[in-house]
């Protein structure tokens, strides 16, 4: 059964930083690009960053560029989004799933919220 779990979100005031996992089961995780997406409230699910397989590439969106940092640890099937510097506007419930541009997977995890508020 293929399985995406995230945690490590919260609540942090504007500044601090939060480092997001997600642990995948049921595939072999080592062979797939993977990425994060957010939603927040009333606004589409969007890519905030993706990750090659062996890690050799990365891509992010501008909104988060130079802010966060995707990383991978493919012996443990863990997925990692250490996000610095948060502002209110990184405000929403935070996703991973396989795929560079798109997700792979048609389904999604229960994702972690991520309230960045004073």
């Amino acid at each position: 059964q293929v399985q995406l779990v995230e945690s490590g979100g919260g609540l942090v005031q504007p500044g601090g930083s939060l480092r997001l996992s997600c642990a995948t089961s049921g595939f072999t995780a080592s062979k797939f690009a993977m990425s994060w997406y957010r939603q927040a409230p009333g606004k589409e699910r969007d890519l905030v960053a993706a990750i090659t397989s062996r890690a050799d590439d990365t891509n992010y969106a501008d909104s988060v560029k130079n802010r966060f940092t995707i990383s991978r640890d493919n012996a443990k099937n863990t997925l990692y989004l250490q996000m610095n510097n948060l502002k209110p506007e990184d405000t929403a419930v935070y996703y991973c799933n396989t795929g560079w541009i798109g997700p792979g997977f048609g389904f999604w995890g229960q994702g972690t919220q991520v309230t960045v508020s004073s």
